[in-house]
């Protein structure tokens, strides 16, 4: 019997502006979070998945105010506690929080230590010096991190191995639930594959129990999630497993999204990606109808009139006015998603050890010269006039 860890229903945030306007970046989301799985997030900048996490912890902080909605965990609604039972209680406790360039806010003049020595002081007064450091040392060995990392200060350590120390320290109290926000952005491909490795060794190990994560990379989300929700506008316009999402995409947005992803095969050359026109809806004035209507290339004018509710077929959900033999009416000329990814994969999707899939991503770069010959190539600097 599967259980629900994170329960959000109707959840409603804004940010006010200096006229006192307003903007609903997160409008109306439901979704439920089961204990065991990963959900991943995806939707372009601007269309409120980092809102979101931010009100999943309860951290309204003015210019962000929460509107209505509930969010349970265990049952339990935090946003009924007090931001003193939010602190002690809930953050750190039953869900934890990677925000997007976590590893830039450690503070250079302490070491690693200290930062998990000051969680202790909050959360585990009574534990000694010494009891901080051993626990800090069993959870570094267990992650397969060096426990000389806990002596060091943040600029002696790689962007990588700094990442992978925050997600280390996130999870210290073993929160039920772990949200991610672009935890493998601005890393090198080998860096990506340390920080999904060791996420997946704290699902494994329990040191936690679900996790959301959040990123812009579809083919990230496609290996390493089992359902994926797409937002679009504060809204969430479709929800499936990861095959459903990337194989079988109902929404137009969805669709456009799976087709815009970069294939660097050889075979691909002169493809052309299905790049999505226009901008999305401003906020402040949101349409009638469906806020996607206006760079849909299927919209009619119930589309652009009428309110859009959320449809529900074979376990997934979708916000369209249109059905789905429609939709794939409509989209059975378009080169698939899969076809792209399998190409990609070079043998369609790898197959999966357990629930999670955890596979790393490669980018093959045999036409890019080497920097040797790169160098070799280009006219030598001129000299300046003014150096000795």
């Amino acid at each position: 019997m599967t259980t629900n860890i994170l329960e959000v229903s109707g959840l409603k945030t804004y940010y006010k502006t200096r006229l006192k306007e307003k903007v609903f970046a997160v409008d109306g989301v439901d979704f439920v979070l089961e204990e065991g799985k990963t959900l991943g997030i995806a939707g372009e900048s601007g269309c409120g998945k980092s809102t979101l996490a931010l009100s999943l912890m309860g951290f309204y902080f003015p210019p962000l105010h929460y509107g209505s909605g509930s969010i349970q965990i265990h049952g339990r609604d935090i946003m009924k506690l007090s931001k003193e039972q939010l602190r002690t209680q809930i953050s750190g406790r039953e869900i934890a929080y990677i925000p997007q360039a976590a590893m830039n806010a450690l503070n250079p003049t302490l070491r690693i230590i200290r930062f998990i020595e000051d969680i202790m002081k909050e959360h585990r007064p009574e534990l000694t010096k010494k009891q901080v450091w051993d626990m800090a040392v069993e959870r570094f060995e267990t992650l397969n991190l060096s426990p000389k990392v806990l002596r060091s200060y943040p600029n002696e350590l790689s962007g990588g191995m700094k990442q992978r120390t925050v997600i280390a320290i996130s999870t210290i109290l073993n929160p039920k639930v772990l949200i991610a926000d672009e935890p493998t952005s601005a890393l090198d491909v080998t860096s990506q594959k340390a920080v999904i490795k060791l996420m997946k060794d704290l699902l494994d190990k329990q040191f936690i129990r679900s996790l959301v994560f959040i990123t812009h990379e579809l083919p990230l989300l496609y290996h390493v999630t089992d359902d994926i929700m797409v937002m679009y506008a504060g809204e969430i316009v479709e929800r499936g497993t990861a095959d459903q999402m990337i194989f079988d995409p109902l929404h137009p947005y969805t669709k456009k999204l799976m087709g815009s992803i970069i294939v660097p095969e050889e075979g691909m050359k002169g493809h052309k990606l299905a790049a999505i026109p226009g901008t999305p809806p401003n906020l402040k004035h949101v349409p009638a109808g469906c806020r996607f209507a206006e760079r849909c290339s299927y919209a009619q004018d119930i589309c652009r009139e009428n309110n859009v509710a959320v449809q529900e077929v074979d376990g997934r959900q979708y916000r369209c006015h249109f059905d789905t033999g429609t939709l794939k009416e409509w989209y059975a000329n378009e080169q698939s998603s899969a076809e792209a990814l399998q190409k990609y994969s070079g043998t369609g999707r790898p197959k999966r050890p357990r629930s999670i899939r955890w596979t790393s991503i490669f980018i093959k770069a045999k036409s890019f010269p080497s920097s040797a010959r790169a160098a070799a190539a280009k006219p030598p600097l001129p000299k300046s006039s003014w150096v000795s």
